[in-house]
């Protein structure tokens, strides 16, 4: 029986990846994004003809996630991918507004999302989410990043229990050459500060987002994990 999967965040980087990969394995996948254009551009860049749809929704409008979820009828799996809006910097110097938003954007949309799912999810199905490295490397200058990655994973295991027997994981990617770092990095220093964030990682390099697209795919399709957040890091977090 074809396989429906829902990835929210799925217009660009990891979530294109992952949508791409997934229909290419014969599922049929709709893409959630904020903005129409997008996500039509994402959905057409797909290969998969009827099984792809793309339905607009954002994590941060909790009422555009009840229609979609009402509008695309039963799903066998949620893969949450929306990277939110960041908030690196020291502490020290971090303006708390934009850690707020990133918690309402990552975190607490995460949730919303998982909430509005959950009457349309199949028992036997799963949940994936995507955190990021900062929460297991102890990197300076990125304590809001890590607090809110951090809160994302934490909450997989305890959901593992109390959504049994769907199944809940979470793929932690580490340095991923997408379009995120365009909201962070100044366009003339993206490609230094990507070399310098994985020099000395046993890797030597950014990750692609097919390499984090494919171990996404590994959650949806094995049936036989869940509770577990896989770093997908390049060995970052065993760099000295």
């Amino acid at each position: 029986m074809t396989q429906h999967t829902v990835i929210i965040g799925g217009t660009a980087g990891i979530g294109l990846a992952a949508a791409r990969l997934l229909a290419a394995e014969g599922h049929r996948v709709t893409v959630a994004g904020r903005d129409a254009d997008r996500l039509k551009q994402a959905v057409d860049e797909i290969a998969g003809g009827e099984r792809v749809k793309g339905r607009v929704a954002s994590m941060t409008d909790r009422a555009s996630l009840d229609a979609f979820f009402q509008e695309s009828g039963t799903i066998d799996h949620l893969v949450v991918t929306a990277p939110g809006t960041g908030c690196p910097g020291t502490l020290a110097e971090l303006d708390l507004t934009t850690l707020d938003e990133a918690f309402g954007s990552k975190f607490l949309g995460a949730a919303h999302a998982i909430q509005a799912a959950l009457p349309h999810l199949a028992k036997t199905g799963s949940i994936t989410l995507v955190s990021a490295g900062s929460a297991q490397a102890a990197l300076p200058g990125t304590a809001g990043l890590a607090a809110v990655n951090g809160a994302v994973e934490t909450l997989v295991p305890t959901l593992a229990l109390e959504l049994a027997p769907i199944r809940v994981n979470c793929v932690s990617p580490g340095v991923v050459d997408t379009s995120w770092w365009n909201r962070v990095v100044p366009a003339d220093q993206r490609d230094s500060v990507l070399t310098d964030l994985t020099a000395g990682t046993p890797a030597g390099r950014a990750g692609r987002p097919e390499e984090i697209a494919d171990v996404i795919a590994l959650l949806v399709r094995n049936s036989f994990m869940t509770g577990t957040v896989i770093p997908v890091d390049g060995g970052m977090r065993l760099k000295g």
